[in-house]
């Protein structure tokens, strides 16, 4: 969400908790997300220093990478307003780049002079470096000085990677020294992904005046790595007393020579217990704010997807910490595509993918996937779009007509109505017709008691996915509580919202304080709603 609208829109809705299918509803004004990064095959980094926030209200000394200059607006992928790459900042800049070539990173060590040298590392890559000292892992740049890393990048090449620091990792991967890097394949298989549903896709967005923002048509080389939109996740956390600790001993050291005896860092990095969790630098709420935003100068990147029902959502996964974090993504489980850049597939059949489908997508310390989510309403039981062959209301009388999987796709009639991908096994049934959950009394879902919901933040006031939905199926003094009662105007936008968080109950709090840290919620926009990832 927009940080300008982020409490108009907690203000204007409220929370339902569970429905059948742990579902909860929503508002929205706009969204914000896709993969942003640079793109190009010379990037100058810098490693710095700089305060990082958190929703408490506590500013962390933290260590990042940065841009060394200012770059042009070229430099950016996708083009957003406000895009920036400030000399620091958490996780580092995203690099895009292509397969079958190579790009070559210049490292400047702008980090304090007690902190001692620094470096990159990229896992996976074959990597010739130019300059700088040699250190345990890799060549190091010393304080003020530089090295250059040249990365080749193979022509098979694909999928999501990470890069961090190889210089003392225990203390600078967690003061904050890392990043990703997005594999864009060699070809986009547009033959394969611009036919059949992802055709279809195209012309849905097209006619609702939407913006592609992928990177690329599919995340490999390979004609099942389709999708059509893409979200960068890097998890993370931090143990505030290790910042603390650097800052403090940072500052003590402030006018040392480097390199000179007792111009050193003695930081413990043990016992290690952390109390922020992050994702893309940021915890919840602050991640559902846009990308670029200013009032997170050193933290550019959110965590706030959206899609349309039926669209494949690319998610891009890293986990970046010393931790492990079992994330959940309510709604669906997410196949995985590839682990590392490396493709999963079949032992006997190469052209066929093998990755499992995960309820959590559980993020192995310096292990990246990619995987696929979608979601299309089947199995609620209801008609989510709100049909009602009763109503006056033409949109309420929308034909379904199943395609071969049994979703209202195939047309461009049916690509370009509110209920393209709808599940047609469930048009026209009622929602329960009695609030007080009597199953005879109308439908085949039993809602919770108006009267005794709990209410809250994420609750848009219908049960319906669309803006006039609801009323269109009841009518303005029907049973269910209409679009509008709860602040929201019946024309406005009202889609479902999932709940996508940690497993690890701590790891949903910023500082030991309910609500916080790896949580963030996926929407489900409906059709007509625009997705506008630029804002």
């Amino acid at each position: 969400m927009r940080a300008m609208n982020m409490k108009t829109v907690i203000a204007k809705t409220q929370l339902l908790p569970v429905l059948v299918v742990a579902l909860a509803l929503l508002l929205t004004a706009s969204a914000y997300a896709a993969a942003p990064g640079i793109t190009g095959t010379s990037f100058s980094l810098t490693a710095g220093a700089a305060y990082t926030t958190q929703p408490d209200g506590a500013l962390i000394y933290t260590w990042g990478y940065g841009c060394t200059t200012l770059l042009p607006a070229s430099a950016f992928l996708p083009a957003m307003p406000g895009a920036a790459c400030p000399t620091m900042q958490l996780p580092g800049p995203t690099l895009i780049v292509n397969a079958g070539g190579s790009f070559t990173v210049t490292l400047t060590n702008s980090l304090p002079a007690a902190a001692g040298n620094t470096s990159i590392l990229f896992p996976g890559f074959a990597v010739a470096t130019t300059g700088g000292v040699g250190g345990l892992l890799t060549q190091e740049a010393e304080h003020g000085g530089t090295v250059t890393y040249t990365v080749t990048v193979p022509a098979t090449a694909g999928g999501t990677h990470s890069y961090y620091s190889g210089t003392q990792g225990d203390l600078q991967v967690e003061m904050g020294l890392y990043g990703a890097i997005i594999v864009l394949p060699t070809t986009a298989n547009t033959a394969a992904c611009d036919n059949g549903v992802h055709a279809s896709n195209v012309v849905a967005q097209g006619f609702w005046q939407e913006t592609d923002f992928r990177l690329a048509h599919a995340a490999y080389d390979h004609a099942e790595a389709c999708y059509d939109r893409e979200y960068l996740f890097q998890f993370s956390e931090m143990d505030p007393i290790i910042h603390r600790n650097a800052e403090e001993q940072v500052s003590a050291l402030s006018t040392c020579t480097a390199g000179t005896a007792g111009c050193s860092l003695n930081v413990p990095t043990e016992p290690y217990h952390a109390v922020y969790f992050l994702i893309n630098g940021r915890s919840m709420p602050d991640l559902m704010d846009t990308n670029y935003a200013p009032q997170y100068a050193h933290q550019p990147y959110n965590g706030n997807p959206h899609l349309h029902p039926g669209e494949l959502v690319l998610l891009r996964i890293i986990g970046q910490g010393r931790m492990q974090h079992p994330f959940h993504e309510h709604g669906n489980h997410v196949r995985i595509l590839g682990r590392d850049g490396n493709l999963l597939l079949s032992a006997t059949d190469p052209n066929s993918l093998a990755g499992p489908a995960l309820f959590t997508t559980t993020t192995t310390p310096g292990m990246a996937m990619d995987g696929i989510y979608y979601w299309t309403g089947r199995g609620l039981n209801w008609d989510a779009y709100g049909h009602n062959p009763a109503s006056a209301d033409g949109n309420a009388k929308l034909s379904c007509t199943p395609d071969a999987n049994g979703y209202n796709t195939g047309t461009t009639a049916q690509a370009q109505a509110i209920n393209y991908f709808e599940w047609c096994a469930d048009h026209d049934k009622p929602l329960e017709a009695n609030p007080f959950g009597d199953i005879a009394g109308g439908g085949p879902v039993s809602l919770p008691d108006p009267n005794i919901m709990a209410l809250g933040a994420w609750y848009g006031g219908s049960a319906y996915l669309g803006p006039n939905a609801t009323v269109r199926a009841v009518g303005s003094t029907g049973t269910i509580p209409p679009s509008g009662t709860v602040a929201n105007s019946p024309t406005d936008e009202a889609g479902f919202a999932f709940m996508w968080h940690s497993h690890n109950e701590r790891e949903i709090t910023t500082n030991n304080i309910f609500p916080g840290g790896m949580m963030m919620m996926m929407m489900v926009d409906s059709r007509e709603f625009v997705i506008d990832e630029s804002n």
